[in-house]
């Protein structure tokens, strides 16, 4: 019997944003040219050689977790890996409604390249939602799910459960409400249909909840059969502010099942800007990043 999950605990750091990064942080536009390329790759080894920092602070380096795009990440990938540090590549490309393998049917030629930990996949999908699309989506990620599974890599799938207009009226349009009251069930039901349709996720990185039995209801749904009683769940952050993933840490942290978090935006986010502005130095970007991804791992593990 094929099993899936993961053992041990899993502490990511994701830069594997790709437009919003070029777009938001560079001012960035249309086709990039190789010294703009460059620059996005410079700004991503700003916040890997953070981990390095954090990991002499302590997080533990088998539990620390690279999570960047081949496109301006691969070297980051390779060196990584080379270092015993948890890499998870991302296959979907980026930006988009509905998920699509960043190089198509090559896909798999890519992620061979360089063998990581995991494959990563983001897929924004809400089950009360336009259900041929939602299909389409789950025949793709099972084919991603099969190859990576034949090939020893792990899958990790991230599903965003964006609100639609039938959820929203449900909350009078209130959508921290929907956020509380309704997505927990959406994410319930969306990992029952991709389990349904054969996809296997070895971790689940779901959007943070407010209460224990939300990410309960996760976890239970996520480890349903004795193939899957090893898959983990780990809490994004979501560019959140810190109180906020800190409250959602702090609610799933003790749950068996709940092995980590990925939290990047939050962590690189400032630092990269006053950097990028000229009020600190390189050096200080790399500080600041390391101590905040360092916070995090304390408030996981204490």
């Amino acid at each position: 019997m094929t099993t899936y999950g993961y053992e041990g605990k899993l502490f990511v750091l994701p830069f594997d944003h790709r437009a919003s990064f070029s777009e938001k942080m560079l001012g960035f536009t249309g086709d990039l040219t190789d010294t703009q390329k460059q620059t996005i790759t410079d700004y991503k080894t700003i916040i890997y050689e953070a981990i390095d920092k954090a990991i002499e602070l302590g997080v533990p380096l088998e539990s620390s977790a690279v999570l960047v795009d081949e496109i301006f990440g691969l070297e980051i990938l390779k060196d990584a890996k080379s270092r015993g540090i948890v890499t998870m590549q991302t296959v979907e490309k980026s930006g988009q409604d509905e998920f699509e393998c960043e190089f198509g049917d090559k896909f798999g030629d890519h992620l061979l390249a360089v063998k990581p930990t995991f494959a990563k996949v983001l897929v924004r999908y809400n089950p009360s939602g336009d259900q041929d699309v939602n299909k389409k989506q789950r025949d793709r990620i099972k084919v991603v799910s099969d190859f990576v599974h034949a090939n020893g890599i792990k899958l990790l799938i991230e599903p965003l459960v964006p609100s639609n207009e039938g959820n929203l009226a449900q909350v009078h349009g209130d959508k921290v409400q929907y956020d509380k009251e309704i997505r927990p069930s959406l994410t319930v039901q969306m990992i029952e249909e991709f389990q349904a349709a054969g996809i296997e996720a070895d971790i689940w990185k779901v959007e943070g909840m407010e209460d224990k039995e939300h990410y309960d209801a996760v976890v239970h749904t996520a480890r349903i059969g004795d193939a899957r009683k090893n898959v983990g769940v780990i809490i994004l952050g979501r560019a959140e502010t810190k109180e906020r993933v800190s409250h959602w840490i702090n609610a799933g942290k003790h749950i068996d099942g709940i092995v980590g978090f990925a939290v990047g935006r939050t962590v690189f986010w400032d630092p990269l800007v006053l950097y990028r502005d000229g009020k600190i130095s390189k050096e200080d970007a790399i500080g600041m990043i390391a101590k905040e991804y360092y916070s995090y791992y304390t408030l996981f593990v204490k």
